[in-house]
């Protein structure tokens, strides 16, 4: 059995340790605030998130870029001129062009590289919830699936990973056209949170408000329950824009509730928190499907 490498991007929003203990390759991302220009990556070398997300609140913008084929090829001939097949998990075609750029690459790979196997697998979703599908996939690695079992695999198991989201800034919602200024006018005056969830096509959509943070949280906690596969050695991902408080509360709530291995928090890296904005937060984890 060939050995193969596991890529995702930093979309994923993997921790540097997690990115050590799982052995993945992650591809660094762009992003522009002001006049400057930054890139990604899991240890935040050039802007923390801390940083980057007290910037927001000062009213600068972000903007981001997706991976472009030049990188995509650069990374993926490091490990098939080595020898080593390629299995790419990439973020939410819906969200992104970066996606499609991996797929011509991966045509074109191929042809130049015909001894050689090379998977790309849209995850259909975003942030930690691509994080948690590369974690299992390193599972299954490790228990011994080829790239083939291992492509086929996460088709199907992609559509178990939910992820429901609530944001704290409606204007980030109004800028990336998910909600009219005039709702996110009056929302924000009568303390309205929206509760939103990662759809099977990859696409973030409200679907209710609730007034208040708290009971906004607590919402989050209730789909989960309603669509928790709590099988005793599941892990759940938590991923927040700069408000470590509020995780730490669905952190001590979702233990206290269930048989969970490992719960792994993170700050929302700039490729999503430019377009959620600081106080943003959700859950990932394994469900009975995506509802």
């Amino acid at each position: 059995m060939n050995d193969y490498q596991i890529i995702t991007d930093a979309c994923a929003d993997l921790t540097p340790k997690l990115v050590e203990e799982l052995g993945v390759d992650v591809i660094p991302m762009g992003f522009q605030m002001g006049d400057t220009s930054y890139t990604h990556d899991p240890d935040e070398r050039e802007l923390t998130a801390k940083a980057f997300f007290d910037r927001l609140r000062k009213g600068e913008m972000a903007t981001t870029n997706q991976i472009n084929q030049a990188i995509f090829t650069e990374v993926f001939e490091s490990y098939l001129q080595n020898g080593q097949d390629v299995l790419y998990i990439g973020f939410s075609s819906a969200l992104s062009g970066t996606f499609h750029n991996s797929v011509l690459v991966a045509e074109e790979l191929a042809q130049k590289y015909p001894e050689r196997k090379i998977h790309v697998c849209d995850s259909l979703t975003a942030t930690f919830g691509t994080g948690l599908l590369v974690y299992y996939a390193v599972q299954k690695k490790n228990e011994g699936m080829d790239i083939d079992q291992l492509s086929k695999w996460l088709q199907s198991e992609r559509f178990l990973v939910s992820g429901w989201f609530t944001v704290d800034d409606l204007n980030f919602l109004k800028r990336g056209g998910r909600l009219s200024g005039a709702a996110a006018l009056v929302g924000t005056m009568l303390g309205i949170k929206p509760i939103l969830r990662i759809t099977e096509e990859g696409k973030l959509v409200p679907m209710e408000k609730v007034r208040g943070r708290r009971p906004s949280l607590n919402t989050l906690l209730s789909h989960m329950e309603k669509n928790f596969r709590d099988s005793g050695d599941q892990v759940v991902f938590i991923i927040h824009g700069d408000c470590p408080e509020d995780a730490s509360y669905l952190k001590k709530e979702i233990k206290s509730r269930y048989k969970t291995k490992h719960i792994y928090t993170n700050n929302i890296g700039p490729i999503i928190g430019a377009h959620t904005g600081p106080g943003a937060i959700a859950i990932f984890y394994i469900g009975k499907g995506r509802n």
